[in-house]
């Protein structure tokens, strides 16, 4: 019956390891079940040096269910995920999310503990099928901290860290969340549409979501209340975050390509506050109707004339100079098998340090030289986090190698990764 009702597939990978650190668990036991019958066992593997394991191919509902919302059924299938690992304690993720002819990778961190007492990570139903609250509605232009006492900034800097607050401002008792930018948009962005929908729609939706997300950290819209945070997970005011769900890879992808971008008005300093809305069971005038967004990607509209249509034909993108937390910008240009400078030592430097903690990347020679050695260990890192494997260094993968490898040197050296 299960299968019945699910009758395309879907794709999952889990990486397991080390509680707040960027160290893989090896030869842990990772079991799959259906969450409505978790006597249904799927899938069970051993993760690998990596911490990972083979991708699983689950079921899941027909695609036209996330395309067409009036058919009105759930467009993903719902699965347990079980890990466990002598030495940890058991950690079961609830309500993992496969939609059809997607790949996704799954997080799941254990915790030292000499007592397995099992720990469950629910995940919140999608917010496009979920029943949630509209949002209130702001002022597209703020008043910018110089009034509060805060610094302002020149322009817009891309954060290392977003500090989620997982509740209402109010709510003293709720958890702190602190998420890299990039993952925190990745997030929001598997939580607010779905993954199945066409490529220009989706390009437009996170584009909207850095912008808003933008200009919460540039306003200090909450620090400038008093609060400590920058952004809260309520729908109401903010946008979806939901802390260990998995992450759709063409999502992540795309997210890697543009984190760094964002939209804007001309002569207004600050990052369009874009607000957004499904369109469906809630309307929002001048602001972007998600669905109406899918439907015009299936049209073929591009992502900015998507987004002219619902904030303006005035609206342009523009990217942010800086992005904090990383040692040395981006080149600007490819580096590749023959390329030779100090760019090159650098990511050659940082890959032996991350095989350090990830031994499936080899140690290569650190010369300058992007050798034959050099792009093997480039297509293990792109393999081993989730990126298309071209064995080059482009914008996105410079990115993410700058970002492991700050994490797993500030943890080597005993600093708090938040």
């Amino acid at each position: 019956m299960f299968e019945e009702n699910n009758p395309e597939n879907g794709r999952l990978q889990i990486d397991v390891l080390e509680e707040g650190e960027v160290m893989p668990v090896k030869n842990a036991r990772v079991r799959i079940a259906p969450r409505s019958n978790a006597e249904l066992m799927i899938g069970e593997m051993l993760t690998d040096d990596s911490g990972q394991t083979p991708i699983f191919d689950l079921p899941a509902p027909p695609s036209e269910y996330s395309l067409h919302p009036e058919l009105g059924q759930m467009p993903y299938s719902e699965y347990d995920v079980t890990v466990d690992m002598p030495g940890y304690d058991v950690v079961t993720v609830s309500g993992v999310q496969i939609l059809p002819d997607t790949t996704s990778f799954l997080r799941v961190e254990l915790p030292h503990s000499q007592f397995a007492h099992g720990t469950t990570i629910e995940i919140a139903e999608h917010t496009l099928w979920g029943e949630f609250p509209p949002k209130i509605p702001e002022d597209e232009v703020k008043q910018l901290p110089e009034a509060t006492g805060l610094v302002v900034l020149p322009e817009p800097v891309v954060p290392e860290i977003i500090v989620v607050h997982d509740g209402a401002p109010t709510n003293r008792n709720a958890q702190r969340f602190y998420v890299p930018f990039a993952d925190y948009i990745k997030n929001v962005t598997c939580n607010e549409i779905y993954a199945t929908w066409p490529c220009q729609t989706i390009i437009a939706n996170i584009l909207a979501i850095i912008s808003f997300t933008l200009n919460r950290v540039f306003t200090e819209w909450y620090r400038g209340q008093g609060y400590d945070f920058t952004i809260t997970s309520t729908t109401q005011l903010d946008q979806k975050y939901v802390h260990g769900r998995n992450i759709f890879e063409n999502i992540s992808n795309f997210v890697d390509d543009i984190f760094n971008q964002y939209i804007r008005r001309p002569g207004i300093r600050q990052p369009l506050f874009t607000q957004y809305c499904d369109g469906r069971r809630v309307t929002c005038p001048n602001w972007m109707s998600q669905w109406g967004s899918e439907e015009m990607g299936r049209r073929g509209y591009s992502y900015i004339n998507i987004l002219r249509r619902f904030y303006g034909s005035d609206i342009y993108i523009c990217e942010a100079e800086q992005v904090e937390g990383i040692p040395i910008s981006w080149p600007g240009h490819l580096l590749q098998e023959g390329s030779s400078s100090e760019y090159v030592r650098v990511i050659q430097e940082q890959l032996n340090r991350i095989s350090d903690n990830f031994p499936a990347i080899a140690k290569i020679r650190v010369d300058g030289v992007f050798d034959s050695a050099t792009r093997e260990s480039v297509e293990t890192f792109q393999r081993v986090f989730h990126m298309p494997i071209i064995g080059s260094v482009d914008f996105a993968t410079w990115f993410r190698i700058s970002h492991i490898y700050v994490a797993v040197t500030r943890m080597s050296a005993g600093l708090p990764r938040h």
